[in-house]
C-alpha cells in the first residue's frame, strides 16, 4: 500500500541495486550516494518491515527495466529521480536499501539508501503505517554503515570516501505536514496545543541536529529539497473535490512556510560548517511549474493520477493489482495519487542535475559531483 507522503519529486541520488557485490579497497569506486528520505526515494527499505506502506506489489514498477518491470519497492512506475540522476552521474551501480541482505561489502561503497516510505523528521510522523524509518533511525543506521566502511578501508581511506567522493540527498518533509501535522483524529490534538509556526519550527530545529550529526560522521557534501505542493497531488484534489486545476491551499501554505525556513537554514550551515556545502533544491517550484504548463513538457493531465482508484482523479485509493491504470503512462505526472511518474521524474532529474540558481543552488548536481 502506498503512503500518502508525497506530493512531487522524488529525488536524488537513490540508486537501488538488485545485484549483490563484492569485496574491495575502494580503490574502483568512483562517486557514492547516500540516501536519506521518504516514499519519494524508498528504493526497498520498506519491503523488509511490518508496514502499511509498501510499494512492492504490481503494477508499480512496471516500466523499471532492471528489474524486468517486477516491483522493487519504488513508488513509481519506473526510474525515481535518483535512479536517473546516477545514471547521468556515471554510478555504476544503484544504491542498496540498508535493510536488504545484499547491503554488504563493496555495496558500502557505491552507496546505500535508508529512506522509508512514511518516514519523516519527526519520530512520531506516519505512525498511522505502524512501521516506518524516521529521519533519526536512518542516520542510526548510517552510523553502522560509517563503522563498516572503517573496517573495510581504514580510518584515513574511509574518510577520504566520505568526505570527496560521496553525495547525501535528503528528501524528507511532506510526511511531517501529511501524515502527522494534518493527518485527522491522530494530529488534532498537537494542532490545538501548537501554531504551524511552532510545529515547523520544531522541525527545522529537528532537522538541524540530524544534519550536524551526518556532518559529525564526515558528510560534506549534501543535496536537500524543500517540500513540494503537496495541496496538488491527486489525492488532496480528490478528497478536497476540486477542479483539476485547483489546488488545496492550507497544505502549501505550510509547505511555504517550511521551506523559507528551511533555505535560512541550510545558508546557515554553509557558514558555520566548515568544508560542507549544502545545496538547496527549489523542489516546490520546479514542481509547480511542471503541474502548471504540464501540456508544454508533452503531459496531457497534471491532476488524475494513472494508478489509483476512487473519484474523478483516481485519487483514493493507493496504486495496486485492482487500481485501474492508464495506457499512456508518459502522459501523466503523477503514477498514484501521491508520486510522481518516470517522465516526470526525467523532467525534474534535468533541472537537478544541470539547471541554473532557480531551482538548484549554490550549484548544481554534476558541479558538486565535481567539487573537490
Amino acid at each position: 500500500m502506498a503512503t500518502n507522503c508525497c506530493y512531487i519529486l522524488a529525488f536524488f541520488l537513490l540508486f537501488t541495486n538488485l545485484s549483490s557485490f563484492g569485496k574491495g579497497d575502494g580503490n574502483d569506486i568512483g562517486g557514492a550516494s547516500y540516501i536519506f528520505g521518504d516514499s519519494l526515494v524508498d528504493a526497498g527499505n520498506n519491503n523488509y518491515l511490518p508496514t502499511l506502506s509498501k510499494a512492492n506489489i504490481n503494477p508499480n514498477g512496471i516500466d523499471f527495466k532492471p528489474s524486468g518491470g517486477n516491483p522493487t519497492g519504488r513508488y513509481t512506475n519506473g526510474r525515481t529521480i535518483g535512479d536517473i540522476v546516477g545514471e547521468e552521474l556515471g554510478q555504476s551501480h544503484y544504491a542498496v536499501p540498508f535493510l536488504a541482505p545484499n547491503s554488504s561489502g563493496q555495496a558500502l561503497l557505491y552507496g546505500i539508501n535508508y529512506a522509508s516510505g512514511g518516514g519523516g523528521i519527526m519520530n512520531a510522523t506516519g505512525r498511522i503505517f505502524v512501521n516506518r524509518l524516521s529521519m533519526d533511525i536512518q542516520i542510526d543506521y548510517f552510523n553502522i554503515t560509517r563503522k563498516q566502511i572503517d573496517k573495510m578501508l581504514g580510518a584515513s581511506k574511509a574518510r577520504d570516501h566520505i568526505m570527496k567522493k560521496s553525495i547525501f540527498s535528503i528528501t524528507i518533509g511532506a510526511n511531517d505536514f501529511l501524515n502527522n501535522y494534518l493527518l485527522p483524529v491522530l494530529s488534532i490534538g498537537a494542532r490545538i496545543s501548537q501554531s504551524p509556526d511552532g510545529f515547523i519550527d520544531d522541525l527545522i530545529n529537528n532537522l538541524k541536529g540530524q544534519l550536524t550529526r551526518l556532518y559529525q560522521l564526515d558528510a560534506r557534501k549534501f543535496i536537500l529539497g524543500n517540500v513540494g505542493p503537496i495541496g496538488c497531488i491527486p489525492y488532496q484534489k480528490t478528497i478536497n473535490q476540486l477542479n483539476e486545476n485547483q489546488c488545496v491551499e492550507l497544505p502549501n501554505k505550510l509547505a511555504l512556510q517550511y521551506n523559507a525556513k528551511l533555505k535560512d537554514l541550510l545558508a546557515q550551515l554553509n557558514e558555520n560548517l566548515p568544508g560542507a556545502i549544502f545545496v538547496h533544491a527549489n523542489v516546490y517550484d520546479l514542481v509547480m511549474e511542471v503541474i502548471t504548463n504540464y501540456q508544454k513538457y508533452g503531459f496531457t493531465t497534471a491532476s488524475r493520477a494513472c494508478c489509483g482508484n476512487g473519484g474523478q482523479m483516481a485519487g483514493i485509493i493507493p496504486c495496486g493489482p485492482t487500481s485501474s491504470m492508464c495506457s499512456d503512462r508518459d502522459k501523466h505526472v503523477f503514477w498514484d495519487p501521491y508520486h510522481p511518474s518516470e517522465a516526470a521524474n526525467v523532467i525534474i532529474a534535468k533541472q537537478l542535475l544541470d539547471g541554473d540558481t532557480t531551482y538548484i543552488s549554490p550549484i548544481n548536481l554534476r558541479q558538486l559531483r565535481d567539487r573537490k
